[in-house]
């Protein structure tokens, strides 16, 4: 057999051999009390916090038409997956959504956060075997013939050393200190991963918030804008009728008044639409002078989102995953602490050569080794881990809360906004009534006005009230809006548990 490799053949004494033969059965030994000791496990064994989920949500199904009579919502197969935006199935949202994954600094500090988890179990897990090392000197020393106590020794006699051990230290598991240590890692990774599926569902859904409120804005602005159109040819239409002598001149600054009163309204909506646009910039990692959205009012509707099972909330909810891997956190903690009452048994041995001369390295009488384990117990600490195991439990009991905590307020969020979609579907349906009753007011008043039958100030009463109407109809639209998609959030976004990296 060749090997590219060169070998040493070292013949050993019938002694060196017996030497290394009860090195190798201790080191057995010792390997096999170990594989028989590390199944230990102090401390309590880890079940999830219950939460008491209610049967149903207090809202109902919500409700929606289209092209037909009212009925309830039935779960939609689209909603179920993870691109949620495309539900409301608006082009330009399409478009921006993927661009967070890819350029969004916030998801990308939270990326981070996980690959800096993934890595502490790597670390923690190799605590479970020994590290191995070695320490190469090759050194000497001279001796002064003037030092203390010389004796007859002349000066200038020295000694030189050449090294070449391997050492080996493992701390044995017992009592599982360490596994615990590597399942703190792992739950803090699932944790982490969790804590990233929430970050990205928040900034989506702030996506998608700011973009509807822009197209919103897009919608006002239009508005505003035709109705400056209206008010210019009242303007036109008064200046005339005061210039023949029919109208007062009061008729004429009134028109103007109101026509001057909308343009600085359409003006000001350009400052909200501005912010939206540099917000939107910034989630998806761009400077606002790098980025622009061309106008497009707002005039889709809100989609259907029925919201299943409340107890289905605990496993499509992130930030509740994260919250409950941080509870099995917590008791695998108090198991370290238990683990601190017993010994620790930790194994620690060297193994190499060592000679006074680089020519006899390695030779046969130069083989030396030393290993040993080492058992140690505290005696006596003033109750210092009576307290770390107190505080270990407190840290539990919190978690649980905090566990707990989060449920409850996902619960309270899938409700609010069901309650305000459901609230805010009759408000769009009478807010339509009041604006068709208001532009037909506006075109009756016109026409008396015209007709000079009332004054001008009636007119200017109706348009007043007919624009407040229809912005209103406008703005109704875009909480609905808002609230489709902060239901979504709440519902976990088609998020759920089996994303978790596996333990």
């Amino acid at each position: 057999m060749s090997s590219t490799h060169p070998q040493t053949v070292v013949i050993l004494t019938a002694a060196e051999r017996s030497g290394r033969s009860r090195l190798s059965c201790l080191l057995t030994l010792v390997a096999t009390a170990s594989a028989l000791l590390t199944g230990c496990l102090v401390g309590p064994r880890y079940v999830a916090p219950t939460v008491q989920a209610p049967p149903a949500f207090k809202e109902p199904l919500p409700v929606y038409k289209e092209d037909g009579p009212w009925h309830t919502a039935q779960p939609a197969d689209e909603f179920s997956k993870g691109d949620w935006w495309l539900t409301f199935h608006d082009a330009g949202l399409n478009q921006l959504e993927p661009q967070i994954a890819s350029a969004n600094q916030t998801l990308r500090q939270a990326d981070a956060n996980l690959q800096a988890a993934r890595a502490q179990t790597r670390i923690n897990h190799a605590a479970l075997y020994p590290t191995i090392g070695a320490a190469p000197f090759a050194g000497g020393e001279r001796l002064s013939g003037d030092r203390p106590y010389a004796g007859s020794v002349p000066a200038g006699v020295g000694t030189s050393e050449y090294q070449l051990p391997g050492q080996l230290n493992w701390e044995i598991d017992l009592f599982g200190r360490i596994r615990r240590t590597v399942n703190i890692a792992r739950e803090e990774t699932q944790a982490s991963a969790a804590d990233l599926a929430n970050t990205r569902l928040s900034l989506q859904a702030e996506l998608a918030n700011d973009y509807f409120e822009l197209r919103a804005a897009d919608a006002q602005r239009k508005l505003l804008l035709d109705t400056v159109a209206q008010y210019q040819d009242a303007v036109r239409v008064t200046s005339n009728r005061f210039l023949g002598g029919v109208s007062a001149k009061s008729d004429l600054t009134q028109a103007q008044t109101q026509l001057h009163a909308a343009e600085v309204l359409a003006s000001d909506v350009d400052v909200a639409r501005a912010q939206f646009e540099h917000a939107i910039a910034v989630l998806i990692g761009k400077a606002p002078a790098e980025f622009s959205l061309g106008t497009i009012p707002l005039a889709t509707t809100p989609p259907v989102i029925p919201p299943g099972l409340p107890s289905d909330l605990l496993e499509r909810r992130p930030d509740i995953a994260a919250a409950e891997r941080r509870t099995a956190e917590a008791n695998e903690r108090i198991g370290i602490a238990r683990a601190a009452y017993f010994p620790t048994l930790n194994l620690a041995g060297s193994i190499g050569v060592d000679s006074i001369a680089a020519s006899s390295l390695f030779a046969a009488n130069s083989f030396i080794y030393a290993v040993g384990p080492t058992l140690s117990q505290t005696i006596y600490e003033n109750g210092r881990r009576r307290g770390a195991s107190e505080q270990a439990f407190a840290d539990f009991n919190g978690a649980t809360a905090s566990y707990r905590q989060v449920s409850l307020t996902a619960y309270q969020q899938v409700e609010d906004n069901l309650a305000a979609l459901r609230i805010l579907a009759n408000e769009a349906e009478q807010q339509h009534q009041a604006v068709l009753a208001a532009q037909e007011s506006q075109r009756i008043f016109n026409n008396r006005y015209a007709g000079g039958v009332d004054t001008y100030l009636q007119v200017i009463t109706a348009q007043t009230l007919a624009l407040n109407n229809e912005r209103n109809e406008i703005d109704i639209l875009r909480r609905r809006m808002d609230g489709s998609v902060q239901l979504i959030r709440a519902l976990g976004g088609g998020w759920d548990i089996t994303q978790l990296p596996r333990k």
